[in-house]
């Protein structure tokens, strides 16, 4: 049984106060690179909190029958098979999300964030505790994720949810909010410089809540 003050310290780590995202600066690369819509950001981020979860949770199942020398190679197969299990459903559930999220699936299994949270937490602690570690790691992820996505998404296009069929099929096509009608676009938000400045002004944001707030 978690108690709650344990619980409460994980969840506020993984969400606020150790954000892998615009904290610990963890898994940058798909951050910034697939961070160009909310959908697009909203499913590597599900599929990325998925796997932290089980991974840690599995992991510290059986922490105590793994050799010290071999942890490293186990994590990471046990991280791999979480990742191929979920980029085949998605490959046939959701084939044009899939298209377009691309390499970044497989990908999670070298995620540096993953591997950091079961190697420092998962391997120490119990079952429950790091389940809800790495659901809370990676629903903060998740967060920046969405929030970069919205940013990027609303500059570059004008638009807020577009590509909603792309993961929920025709019903979601009708789904896209449109905030700036007859809006031209700006280039330079949707491009890789555009998620850098995102994610700056996005780090800028929670140093100024969190020293103002604390």
């Amino acid at each position: 049984m978690m108690a709650w003050p344990e619980s409460r310290e994980v969840l506020y780590n993984g969400l606020w106060k150790q954000n892998p995202g615009i904290i610990q600066l963890l898994g940058l690369c798909p951050l910034l690179a697939i961070s160009n819509t909310v959908v697009n950001a909203l499913a590597l981020g599900l599929a990325t909190t998925l796997v932290m979860a089980i991974a840690s949770g599995s992991i510290a199942v059986i922490r105590n029958l793994i050799p010290s020398a071999l942890r490293i190679p186990v994590f990471v197969l046990i991280i791999a098979a979480l990742v191929t299990v979920i980029t085949l459903i998605i490959q046939a559930y959701a084939q044009p999300l899939y298209l377009v999220l691309g390499i970044f699936l497989p990908l999670i299994t070298t995620n540096c964030i993953v591997l950091a949270r079961v190697e420092a937490f998962a391997s120490k602690q119990p079952t429950g505790l790091s389940i809800l570690d790495g659901i809370a790691m990676g629903l903060g992820l998740t967060g920046v994720l969405i929030a970069l996505g919205a940013l990027r998404e609303l500059f570059g296009k004008g638009t807020l949810f577009s590509g909603f069929d792309l993961a929920l099929g025709e019903m979601a096509s009708n789904w896209t909010l449109t905030v700036f009608p007859d809006y031209s676009g700006f280039l330079l938000a949707i491009l890789p410089p555009g998620a850098f400045i995102g994610l700056g002004l996005l780090i800028a944001l929670r140093n100024f809540l969190h020293a103002r707030y604390s």
